[in-house]
């Protein structure tokens, strides 16, 4: 099979009718590489789209174009085209002609060519995308994820024809079953070889076969082969370890087709005494719910971002995500199995019921079922995928219908793919808000109208209330039941009683509130039956503006609450920001986790100092890592310390502030009142009276800009990237993160700036521009490679000396690798 890359030279402008069009529309169609967002370079306002849900960007439709030339000998040869996705309601037209159409946004089709070609000239395919009221974050719009051209024989593997598990391993063998769907178009019987491999990472065969297989004429037959891999290297968190597995089939002497597939030998098992096991190993998940989108580049999933994303999140010790709330693209997966990160797989995240009054419920009765198949092709041959979820808040889960409705999608799953579980992420709230909406909303107005404080920390007593209800008990029984793990939404408070009620169940905490970290973690160690819990969320995401934010004031009336006025761009929630860079509450989760000793300094903004704080249910300290702030020496200022030790002690200038409590029976926090002096702040951690670690922030001296890229050699390939990341520092590497900057941004050579920007959380700078701010001292830039050749990147600012970094892009075995796919 000829598996083309397809992303190059498309063009695409906004989409107007063909009469508007004839009378002369807006034709300003602009050459792109695949894959693109188109909404990340609208315009946003106050008014745009569906205000803060989609960051204050509108919505539009939009109309990709590529000229193909198609030679005469594929007339014997079939034509495909592989969408990893586009967003929204695809419609895909050859030479004028509509060749096929995909409603959902985020999951792969194809559209068979031949009917429409013109061999030995050029065709022209046409794309159209909509994105309108559709979505409650940020989707962006347009081919948003790689493109292919397929063309194979007439005998040929099936697209998503290669299915290989391993039903057995152990330390002595592991069983690989090979499953080839080989397709015949020809009009007469054909016999084929197909040849089976499996070679390891250093491309040493470890077992093989060949077997004769005959098809006749327009039909498919699978061929199941097993292979038997002595000693094996299993796959797991901690050593991803991939084998290369190839079909190749020959007609005679001559390969007319094959299909390659990295795979992991490795064994999955659950239940509720042992929890969830690798390779008979017991493992918790220790999950980051993550939207699709790549901060300044929008939905755009090139791949060397979406393996950034996993590097980082790993090295913050998570060892899961979920694909909240949908299916993750391949090249997320791809990343995952290098990188050993566990995947939990969302289908949906809505049925019948709508989110938006123009979202995907309107085509989920129809479209439902393809999209889980999708889904589960895409991640059959994947060892990091361990689960698939069906649903996320979806409110059927609360009725007896919703429950059956549960059963038909897991069954439909366990059909496609027994090997793997299956859950759905069901929230108390939603799942009885029919029943309770009207009470809870005269809940609500009561305490507005007693002037209550804290309206946020009211709201959540009564949300844990209904939570562990014995409405909710029974509501949801029949959706738990119809799935493998009980997915559960914020509702840690039923770990204890549903494991009394129902002793057979085994959950998970499929999406939690990152502030009850230090409290849910212990549960999930102690109780073997709960096999992880995911935050909400691992990494920050475009929409769902403000979710995490903290108001102050200092009226006292004022209650907080409410939508977050334009224009407030990011959600604010994660514990890694847009650009990568790791925020306080990451540090705090990985003490929680027990994977950090080192104490971490967090301070919050002096300047805030006095007023109150109006945090809602997902944030986090609005707190810095920094000790250089723009306020008067002796201006007070408050200090958290995040610690597993007994006790912090902290020091200014080798003066000791105070000493105080930490580690889990503190909620592993010390607070602090200080005043700010320039210089040294140091937190040292005592376990048993003797120190543990210690760790300090200095004031910075006069900023200079330090420009640093994640690598300087590249693949001269358009799914590569550089990631340079932008800091105001002294001379000495301390952080100026008080005196924020406009930087400029200028790329010559064989790249392009394809996104910059700061994790500034509402902002009208767009990330399409060559400048921006910085934020707390940082911000991002992001180079791809339009070719082979030199880069040059030059920063500049205003009173700063300039800095010039120098990128290559080649293309070395190593970098091919890594961006491979």
């Amino acid at each position: 099979m000829a598996r083309i890359p397809f992303n190059a030279d498309w063009s695409v402008k906004p989409k107007v009718s063909s009469f508007s069009d004839l009378i002369g529309g807006d034709s300003s169609a602009r050459t792109v590489m695949l894959p693109h967002d188109a909404m990340v370079s609208l315009p946003r306002s106050a008014t745009a789209g569906e205000g803060p849900s989609t960051g204050y960007f509108p919505g539009g439709a939009v109309e990709y174009s590529k000229a193909l030339h198609v030679p005469e000998q594929w007339r014997r040869r079939r034509v495909s085209l592989e969408f990893e996705a586009v967003y929204r309601d695809a419609m895909v037209f050859v030479n004028g002609s509509f060749a096929g159409q995909r409603r959902n946004g985020y999951t792969t089709f194809r559209v068979p060519l031949d009917a429409f070609l013109r061999y030995g000239e050029s065709n022209t395919i046409r794309v159209e995308a909509r994105a309108h009221q559709d979505s409650r974050w940020y989707s962006g719009l347009g081919i948003h994820r790689d493109t292919h051209l397929h063309v194979t024989d007439l005998v040929h593997i099936a697209a998503d024809g290669l299915r290989i598990h391993t039903p057995e391993a152990d330390d002595e063998v592991a069983v690989v079953e090979f499953e080839a769907t080989i397709r015949n178009e020809d009009l007469t019987t054909r016999t084929v070889t197909a040849r089976v491999e499996l070679r390891d990472d250093t491309g040493v065969t470890v077992a093989a076969a060949q077997v004769p297989v005959t098809v006749r004429p327009t039909t498919s037959t699978m061929s199941v082969t097993r292979l038997y891999v002595s000693s094996p290297r299993r796959w797991g968190p901690d050593d991803p370890y991939l084998y290369q597995a190839t079909v190749r089939l020959l007609d005679g002497d001559s390969e007319i087709d094959a299909a390659t597939e990295q795979i992991g030998i490795r064994t999955l098992q659950m239940d509720p005494v042992r929890g969830l096991r690798i390779n008979g190993k017991t493992v918790k998940l220790r999950g980051a719910c993550i939207h699709h989108d790549n901060g300044v580049l929008g939905a755009a999933a090139i791949t060397r971002a979406e393996e950034r994303r996993i590097e980082i999140l790993k090295a913050a010790g998570f060892n899961a995500i979920r694909s909240s709330h949908n299916p993750a693209g391949r090249a997320l997966l791809d990343a995952c199995d290098r990188l050993g990160m566990l995947v939990l797989d969302e289908a949906f995240d809505m049925w019948f019921e709508p989110m938006k009054v123009f979202d995907y419920s309107l085509d989920f009765p129809e479209w439902w079922e393809r999209d889980i198949e999708a889904m589960v092709a895409k991640c059959f041959n994947h060892p990091s995928v361990v689960m698939y979820s069906i649903g996320n808040e979806v409110p059927e889960a609360g009725s007896g219908l919703g429950g059956a409705w549960g059963r038909t999608l897991a069954a439909k799953v366990r059909q496609l793919d027994s090997t793997r579980f299956v859950t759905n992420a069901i929230s108390s709230f939603w799942a009885v808000s029919a029943e309770i909406l009207d009470d809870f909303k005269q809940e609500l107005s009561a305490l507005h109208a007693r002037g209550v404080n804290d309206v946020m920390s009211a709201m959540t007593e009564i949300f844990d209330r209904i939570t562990t209800s014995e409405l909710v008990t029974e509501r949801t029984a029949e959706s738990h039941a119809a799935v493998d793990v009980a997915g559960l939404n914020y509702a840690h408070q039923r770990y204890i009683s549903d494991a009394q009620l129902f002793p057979n169940r085994v959950m998970l905490g499929t999406e939690s509130n990152p502030r009850e970290v230090a409290a849910i973690w212990p549960l999930v160690e102690a109780l073997p039956y709960v096999i992880g819990d995911f935050s909400w969320t691992g990494w920050d995401y475009l929409g769902e503006a403000g979710l995490g934010r903290t108001d102050y004031t200092t009226d006292p009336s004022v209650q907080g609450g409410g939508d977050p006025a334009y224009p407030w761009l990011l959600a604010w929630c994660g514990d890694i920001d847009i650009t990568g860079h790791r925020r306080p509450a990451s540090y705090f989760r990985e003490t929680v986790y027990g994977l950090r000793h080192e104490p971490y300094i967090a301070v919050f903004r002096p300047q805030r100092h006095g007023q109150r704080r109006l945090e809602s249910q997902w944030a986090w300290s609005d707190a810095v890592a920094g000790w250089s702030w723009t306020v008067a020496p002796g201006s007070p200022v408050e200090v958290e310390v995040y610690s597993d030790a007994d006790e912090v002690e902290l020091l200014l200038n080798g003066v000791p502030v105070g000493r105080s409590p930490a580690g889990r029976e503190h909620g592993f926090r010390a607070r602090f009142d200080t005043l700010y002096q320039p210089g040294e702040l140091v937190a040292v951690a005592y376990r048993g009276g003797t120190e543990q670690a210690r760790t300090s922030l200095r004031t910075a001296g006069p900023a200079r800009l330090a420009v640093e890229p994640d690598r300087s050699r590249l693949s001269a390939d358009h799914r590569d990237l550089a990631h340079v990341a932008i800091e105001l520092r002294d001379g000495d590497g301390n952080l100026v993160h008080d005196d924020d900057r406009q930087v400029t941004v200028d790329v010559s050579g064989a790249g392009v700036l394809q996104g910059l920007g700061a994790a500034r959380p509402a902002t009208e700078e767009r990330f399409d521009a060559n400048h921006c701010t910085t934020f707390d001292g940082r911000a991002l830039a992001i180079i791809r490679p339009s070719g082979a050749g030199p880069i040059e990147v030059k920063v500049t600012s205003a009173r700063l000396e300039p800095v010039t970094v120098h990128l290559d892009a080649s293309l070395p075995s190593a970098n091919r690798a890594r961006v491979g796919g």
